[in-house]
């Protein structure tokens, strides 16, 4: 991509241009993304050169998948269609920053004007891209290793290989992203830093990098949901003498004084999974919880049960399916965090927490799948970290090129795609402002293709 743009950004620096073109700003814009993006560069990205509107379904394709067949000489080959199956994807992310540039900054060449300004602006959008991708971690629940709260290690790294080779995940382009606390655990696991064992040369442990392992390529992403405790939370204690299960829905408990919502989540010391509390049995003083997915560890008796105390929508019409702005909620004394999982009653729809949560106030990772009706339960889900481990083709990320502005409204406007992405750049001058007005902004979609196809690692 380097070698793309050469020719192209050699006389922009001078400041003797126009430091107001669009096409100039569009071009280095799209650099300036794709160079900020960790999760958006992995996945299956799908693009085509055909301006879209905001709320556009357009498809994208599941690759298709064949089976190997058998035949003797005289048999015919049994032919197989050669078909992908059509996903259909929303476009509902309009991703913008926009920032003004007033009449005393003018003198200033592009190359100034793009580190004050447009750097930070992409990296803005760069990070809210990633921020809507890994959000998707969330639907791979029904695959997943390691415990909430716990180091990750080799072994849990093998365990996410061992998963996806039981998945049939294909081999090549397999990789995992990491948070920031996962990617400190492995760096001190010597087995992944030291040369003698890894043949690098001493490149990870001189430059913290994990690199390719286990047939993945490690990657850290500060943007990874890690969601550090805060949350206000109830507990209580498992209530049978031999113990639970793996595979238990249903857990007899004591030591809770209050009702707990049917769509509220939780973990249970010594399995330390997302449980979502689906019913309950003894109303303000629950005697039993119904939980799904169920167990994945055994528990024993007097094991803690941690309750993420959640919130309620607070709009008396509710919410339409697609509404994607901000959502007004009550009921949290504590504001729900960065990444953070979030879900409706007991609905199917998990998204992440984007921006900076409030008390009163959240944006999702995504527009509403579905309605929520005023007072539904906004279950928030468990402390911890969620790195991801997944092939390319498990989620896709959907962009199409946005219209220019029209003509003779004055604005200058240019739409510059690459390698899967388009951006577009809109400079008008705001006379009330004394200043130029640039926005950059991006269409696009994210959808899950295929929930076999990745795996969530706890830690």
């Amino acid at each position: 991509m380097k070698e793309l743009f050469t020719k192209i950004w050699n006389p922009v620096f001078a400041n003797d241009l126009d430091a107001f073109i669009p096409e100039v700003w569009a071009q280095e814009s799209l650099m300036v993304l794709e160079a900020n993006m960790v999760a958006a560069n992995l996945v299956h990205r799908d693009f085509e050169d055909e301006i879209a509107m905001f709320g556009d379904t357009v498809n994208t394709r599941r690759p298709a998948t064949f089976t190997g067949k058998r035949k003797v000489d005289t048999d015919d080959v049994t032919i197989q269609d050669a078909t992908a199956t059509n996903v259909p994807v929303v476009l509902n992310q309009h991703l913008h920053t926009s920032f003004l540039i007033r009449d005393g900054e003018e003198s200033k060449g592009f190359k100034a004007l793009r580190q004050e300004y447009l750097v930070p602006a992409i990296q803005s959008i760069a990070q809210m891209v990633d921020e809507v991708v890994l959000g998707q971690v969330y639907d791979f629940q029904s695959t997943l290793v390691g415990k909430l709260g716990t180091d990750i290690t080799k072994a849990t790294v093998i365990a996410a290989r061992e998963a996806m080779n039981t998945n049939k995940v294909p081999l090549v382009g397999r990789n995992i992203i990491l948070t920031p606390n996962a990617e400190g655990d492995l760096l001190e696991v010597v087995d992944f830093t030291n040369a003698e064992k890894i043949g690098d040369d001493g490149t990870a442990m001189r430059e913290g990098s994990l690199g390719r392992k286990m047939g993945f390529d490690f990657f850290m992403s500060q943007n990874a949901p890690s969601v550090a405790t805060g949350s206000t939370v109830v507990t209580g204690a498992v209530n049978e003498a031999g113990g639970s299960a793996i595979g238990d829905t249903t857990i007899t408990v004591d030591g809770l004084s209050a009702a707990i919502a049917a769509g509220s989540w939780c973990t249970i010391a010594g399995d330390m999974t997302p449980q979502m509390i689906t019913a309950t049995v003894g109303g303000a003083t629950p005697t039993e919880l119904t939980i799904s997915p169920g167990l994945r560890s055994a528990i024993v008796d007097d094991a803690v049960v941690t309750i993420y105390t959640p919130g309620a929508v607070n709009l008396g019409a509710g919410y339409a399916a697609g509404y994607g702005k901000t959502l007004v909620v009550d009921g949290f004394s504590v504001a729900p965090k960065i990444g953070q999982m979030v879900s409706f009653g007991a609905t199917a729809g998990r998204y992440s927490a984007l921006s900076t949560p409030t008390t009163t106030a959240l944006d999702l990772s995504r527009p509403l799948d579905a309605s929520v009706a005023d007072d539904a339960v906004v279950g928030l889900g468990p402390a911890g970290d969620y790195s991801f481990a997944f092939h390319r083709n498990a989620i896709s990320l959907v962009t199409r090129p946005l219209a220019p502005p029209a003509e003779g409204t004055g604005a200058l406007s240019f739409v510059a795609n690459y390698n899967g992405l388009a951006v577009r750049v809109t400079i008008t001058y705001n006379g009330e402002k004394q200043g130029h007005l640039v926005t950059v902004d991006l269409l696009c979609g994210v959808k899950t293709l295929d929930t076999s196809l990745g795996c969530m690692i706890l830690g």
